[in-house]
């Protein structure tokens, strides 16, 4: 029914129908009714803990709350579901009342960041930060950007059957929107477009049809074989969502976060509007060029992520280089003047492949990413055995060649190939018996991601930049 809840309270917003608004309070207020009535009943009846059994009901109330001004749906979150109050600790595995359910715990974390907007407490963001800490220095999130196993918080970087509910990663998306919406740092858009270019886009099939509940990178994937229940409505909610996270108003002026083809019109703090078109072939390239719409002169400030992937970046404004300083990766670059219409800016973002160290159960193995995207090997592509275990194949990182064109995924696509040992072989030694093709996560196909190399302690690897993160920006 929260849900419900949220789908009406989305067609009133975006399309003004009233008999939706209607609808979602009327659904709200049974949900009300009902728990008032019987405050100490618990939705099944204790089988799984509360916040998973009602998840959803709390962002729904609060939109009602912030659209309607009535205090009862504001009330339903911190006199019947007490969420100003909790604080519940990350568990790790499924068993119990499952209290380690990750996409549960983010809804809950999505709620009272949003409540902590409308009656701020220090408390309210302890849970996020338990997240944050979790995924960022504690293992829990995966090179793919993906978090959980079997739904549930998991720590031992495995990628295997149940990795990466679906509900999880649109829910970590969702939840690092809020935070940018409070506190714009860099390191939620650099968490966004990991998760964005590989577990969300690797949760669907290319035609669009069909979705995952799980996007492992060790196992073959599978679809789900339902066009309902909750991956598949989740994914395509925050499908829906993602063009709002392009851009972000802040205090004095316009941040860009994700870096994608587009067109906004963004109103400013003062009323203001400038209207932005950003051009890009990226993450192929990191090229991104920006073009302002004005009526008359404006001064405000600019604003573009720079990734913590990216060593080199550079800003050319109407063909001369900024004056603005240095551009640091992993910071939010500013530059506030006075604009005008037509005004271009040039965004470069170094982009190179680069191998990434694994860690717990991917210790002593690599990675290939290149900019946002992490690549996996398909089997078919690289025309290997189909009874091959690809677990026992050891690669030479020295060997790689790329990107090419690679065009049967998505338009602009690019792959690379790594020589290979064979299980048994003498490496470094033998001859190298096998080309394996490297192609972008989203590819339905790919089942490997991490391979043994010879040297592991190699000076060329690099740590995962979203796993070495040494301190939170201040929530």
């Amino acid at each position: 029914m929260s849900y419900l809840i949220a789908g009406l309270v989305t067609d009133y917003r975006l399309f003004g129908n009233e008999r939706s608004l209607v609808a979602a309070k009327k659904i709200a207020d049974y949900i009300i009714e009902g728990w008032s009535a019987s405050p100490q009943r618990k939705p099944g009846d204790g089988a799984i803990t509360v916040y998973m059994a009602v998840t959803g009901s709390e962002t729904a109330m609060l939109d009602l709350y912030d659209l309607t001004g009535e205090k009862r749906y504001l009330d339903y979150c911190t006199e019947l579901r007490n969420l100003d109050e909790w604080d519940g600790p990350i568990v790790l595995g499924r068993w119990g009342p499952i209290q380690g359910h990750a996409y549960a715990y983010m809804s809950r974390c999505l709620a009272q960041i949003h409540l902590n907007q409308i009656q701020p407490s220090p408390n309210l963001v302890n849970p996020t930060r338990k997240v944050l800490h979790f995924l960022t220095e504690e293992d829990g999130l995966v090179i793919s950007g993906e978090c959980g196993d079997h739904e549930c918080w998991h720590n031992t970087q495995e990628g295997t059957t149940n990795l990466g509910e679906t509900c999880a990663t649109a829910y970590l998306t969702r939840m690092l929107d809020r935070l940018y919406l409070t506190d714009p740092a860099p390191l939620w858009g650099d968490l966004m477009e990991r998760s964005i270019y590989n577990g969300l886009f690797g949760a669907q099939s290319p035609d669009g049809r069909k979705i995952r509940y799980y996007t492992p990178y060790e196992v073959p994937r599978v679809y789900f074989d339902r066009d309902t229940y909750c991956c598949p409505c989740n994914y395509r909610r925050i499908m829906g969502e993602l063009p709002n996270m392009v851009y972000y108003q802040t205090k004095k002026g316009v941040l860009a976060n994700l870096y994608t083809p587009s067109e906004a019109t963004i109103e400013l703090k003062d009323g203001k509007k400038v209207r932005l078109r950003q051009s890009t072939d990226y993450p192929t390239s990191g090229r991104i060029e920006f073009e302002v719409g004005l009526d008359r002169p404006e001064t405000f400030e600019l604003a573009f992520r720079i990734p913590r992937w990216c060593e080199d970046a550079s800003l050319i404004i109407n063909g001369e280089e900024s004056p603005s300083g240095q551009v640091n990766s992993g910071s939010i670059h500013r530059l506030e003047r006075t604009w005008r219409d037509g005004d271009r800016i040039r965004l470069q973002l170094a982009m190179k492949p680069r191998w990434v160290k694994g860690r717990q159960s991917q210790a002593g193995r690599v990675a290939l990413m290149m900019g946002p995207r992490v690549f996996g090997v398909d089997r078919s592509e690289s025309e290997l055995d189909p009874d091959l275990d690809l677990r026992l194949v050891t690669i030479d990182p020295e060997s790689l060649e790329g990107p090419f064109e690679d065009n049967s995924l998505r338009e602009g696509g690019v792959a690379f190939t790594v020589e290979a040992w064979k299980p048994g072989e003498f490496y470094p030694m033998a001859k190298k018996g096998l080309t394996l093709r490297f192609v972008e996560y989203p590819n339905p196909e790919v089942e490997m991601v991490y391979f043994k190399i010879p040297n592991p302690e190699d000076d060329g690897l690099v740590e995962d930049e979203l796993a070495v993160v040494e301190k939170m920006t201040d929530l």
